[in-house]
């Protein structure tokens, strides 16, 4: 028997996650919720690009967390908007829907995750008897279940890395471009993406998950910011980016034993190509996730996620709400609690080839 899903969002992520809910033959579409007016009522396969579900999208969470369903597929921007994100995904599991999210970054890694909002989603779980399972990409596999297969491959293991090299020109969400992660801010200003402590917050959950799956301890969590300004005005599909303003940055976040990087999140940023050419560059194309581990033997892998258009934002989006939405059935059959990726493996892709 399928499991009956909803989808909540129908943004950058909630898009591939309703295809992939529609594409998965162990899911079942039962309703879609939205919060931008013009989208209530419209045909969820109008929303994804599919043909029509019979499924009309609604504004009314809670006639529909009322009704029969096993899971949510929770998919609104977190980003600017936590606190809803949270208060959301903890409604749907006290109403008994199991959750699966890429939205709130603290729960890629419940043991670590602050303990008021471990204990608060935690005590959603039992009381819903529903289990959560939030990731995604970056944060996500690229940082946690795919760096740990690979490990074991390896004789010994000295450093694992796990990249994103990334032309943010291709993302389609302006807004968080230019105010969250900061392209086209003066140079006297940091954006909130790359604040002191941010890049912890965000992917230190997953550094912390990977080492405990390594089986280290890690002294603490380092992190190390470069920016660098346009030597030129850029103007792309986003706008005009003017010269002197944030054209690129790099940080990596480290996760230490004795003072030493074990593991290592790396981020390579631009808005445009030909900026920091002295920088990693994806092997082709606007952007890759690739993972390094220096040990024997040395191995590299990139990954390419592009969508049929050959955007590799888009497909990069698919790869993490597929990531969450494909897990559904494991999560429904789980105890009830918060769950992680050491918990919850990738999953086969059974039925989806066509």
């Amino acid at each position: 028997m399928p499991r009956k899903v909803v989808v909540w969002g129908t943004g950058n992520v909630g898009v591939p996650a309703l295809r992939t809910v529609v594409s998965n033959p162990e899911l079942e579409l039962v309703a879609v919720i939205v919060s931008n007016p013009q989208k209530v009522g419209r045909d969820a396969g109008e929303l994804a690009g599919l043909p029509p579900t019979g499924i009309l999208a609604t504004d009314d969470a809670g006639a529909v967390l009322a009704g029969d369903a096993d899971a949510v597929a929770y998919c609104a921007s977190g980003d600017f908007r936590p606190d809803d994100a949270l208060a959301d995904m903890e409604r749907c599991l006290r109403a008994g829907k199991n959750v699966v999210s890429t939205s709130v970054y603290p729960l890629y890694d419940p043991t670590s995750a602050p303990p008021a909002i471990r204990d608060r989603m935690g005590g959603a779980c039992r009381e819903g008897s529903a289990s959560c399972f939030v990731s995604g990409i970056d944060p996500g596999f690229i940082n946690d279940v795919l760096p740990l297969a690979l490990s074991g491959l390896c004789e010994e293991i000295h450093e694992v890395r796990a990249y994103e090299i990334f032309n943010y020109a291709f993302y389609d969400q302006a807004e968080a471009v230019r105010t969250l992660v900061g392209f086209g801010m003066p140079m006297d200003q940091t954006p909130p993406m790359i604040l002191p402590g941010v890049p912890t917050m965000v992917w230190g959950g997953v550094i912390r998950l990977a080492a405990r799956g390594l089986g280290i301890e890690l002294d603490d969590i380092h992190e190390e910011v470069e920016r660098r300004p346009l030597d030129h005005t850029v103007e792309n599909r986003l706008g005009v980016f003017d010269k002197g303003t944030q054209g690129a940055f790099r940080f990596e976040v480290r996760g230490l034993v004795r003072g030493v990087p074990k593991i290592v999140v790396d981020h390579t940023t631009r808005i445009d190509d030909a900026m920091a050419p002295d920088w990693p560059q994806p092997h082709a194309g606007s952007g890759a996730h690739g993972i390094k581990i220096t040990g024997r033997p040395n191995i590299h892998l990139e990954i390419e996620s592009e969508d049929e258009n050959h955007d590799r934002a888009a497909g990069g989006n698919t790869t993490a709400a597929a990531r969450v939405v494909n897990a559904i059935p494991f999560v429904c059959e789980a105890d009830p609690g918060l769950l992680d990726a050491l918990s919850v493996p990738l999953q086969v892709g059974r039925g989806l080839l066509r």
